[in-house]
């Protein structure tokens, strides 16, 4: 049983096995989320709105989707590393929920500290409202616990509910395979809690803090992974494809469209081998690497170019366009880094353990205090 949860573990976090088509949703996701913020925050925005009204307007109004990949690949890379036959889960799902809060919150807080300190200093180049409040001690332990959006704390950095959401949606599926002991019953669960999310949650606004909101596109993404393991992809699919319609006919709603899409064009690459071919583009397995990163660093990276856009006080279509490139290329930049030296497995392996050490040594010197006024009472 341990052993199990071990090889679960390592495969979910191993590096090398990658798979092309999955590197390049996940970079094209990636620079939309950017563009999407780049064209929401600060002077900067305002100023390529201005220039180039359709295209930027487009990514404002409908670069937000790129979500939905993240989602459905989520999805689908937990049902493989979790149950890759649709088998239930041996023991306690408490260790590898641990591991992906782990391995979520280490390099999420190193970027909401970039994020701090670039607050305090753009605020001193501009003043917008995209620039966040000075944060407090309340507000940074919500972010740390994953719960800043259900408490009601303002957001330190641009698109981190995601990172909340994704834990969410990781343990819930944990849950749901540890509870279905039978074979089969495992992956029904999860395909059930898609069907509810789909039908109902999904179109419940008020539920957009909770796993169950976006739990239809996240489950569309496990079940492409099981339809493509079966003798019959057809009828799978199939199914997927005429339950998440009858969803959209109740309420069409683009981001399921967009999630459906995805899910079927993963399910139909593992079943026919281009997941593992397609596309050879050399750029795309390493924005797909480092994708999370990208994710994490480009808001502090575009608070201070806001900063410097406003500090200069630059207002021409040109100066707007050339400005907004550069970030572009210094978020992606900072992002390699960042992968390097927090995110990638080793790097967040060594900060875990320095952690740990550390958090060991403070309990050993508390344990020590109480001795130490038990020797001063006994003198007296």
């Amino acid at each position: 049983m341990h052993r199990s949860k071990e090889v679960i573990i390592r495969r979910m976090s191993d590096p090398v096995n990658r798979l092309p088509l999955i590197d390049a949703l996940k970079a094209v996701a990636a620079l939309l989320v950017l563009l999407t913020h780049f064209s929401s925050y600060g002077p900067l925005a305002a100023g390529v709105q201005a220039a180039y009204p359709l295209l930027f307007g487009w990514f404002y109004d409908y670069g937000r989707l790129a979500v939905q990949l993240f989602l459905v690949i989520a999805g689908f890379l937990a049902a493989r590393g979790l149950a890759a036959r649709g088998q239930a889960l041996a023991g306690s799902p408490l260790p590898l929920i641990w591991k992906r809060y782990r391995r979520l919150v280490v390099p999420y807080l190193a970027a909401i500290g970039l994020a701090i300190v670039a607050a305090a200093i753009a605020d001193h180049w501009m003043d917008d409202e995209a620039t966040p409040a000075r944060a407090t001690l309340g507000q940074w332990l919500a972010h740390a616990l994953l719960l800043q959006s259900i408490l009601g704390f303002e957001s330190l950095s641009a698109g981190v509910w995601y990172v909340a959401i994704d834990f969410q949606l990781f343990a819930l599926m944990t849950i749901l395979l540890w509870a279905g002991r039978i074979r089969l019953l495992a992956p029904a669960l999860v395909l059930v809690l898609t069907t509810l999310s789909l039908f109902w949650f999904n179109r419940d606004t008020r539920l957009d803090n909770w796993a169950l909101y976006f739990f239809g596109a996240y489950g569309l993404g496990a079940a492409a992974w099981w339809a493509a393991d079966r003798k019959q992809l057809a009828l799978w699919l199939g199914v997927i494809f005429s339950v998440t319609i009858a969803a959209l006919v109740l309420d069409f709603r683009l981001r399921i469209a967009l999630a459906l899409g995805v899910a079927m064009l993963l399910g139909f690459g593992r079943r026919y081998g281009f997941l593992e071919k397609f596309p050879n583009i050399p750029l795309l397995p390493f924005l797909g690497q480092i994708s999370y990163s990208l994710f994490l660093v480009h808001f502090p990276v575009l608070l201070l170019a806001n900063g410097l856009y406003a500090r200069f006080e630059l207002s021409s279509p040109v100066a707007a366009m050339t400005a907004l490139l550069l970030a572009l290329a210094a978020s992606i930049a900072a992002a390699g880094i960042f992968y390097r030296w927090i995110e990638s497995p080793a790097a967040s392996r060594r900060i875990t353990d320095a952690l740990a050490w550390l958090f060991d040594k403070v309990v050993e010197q508390t344990r020590k205090l109480p001795r130490f006024g038990n020797r001063l009472a006994d003198r007296a």
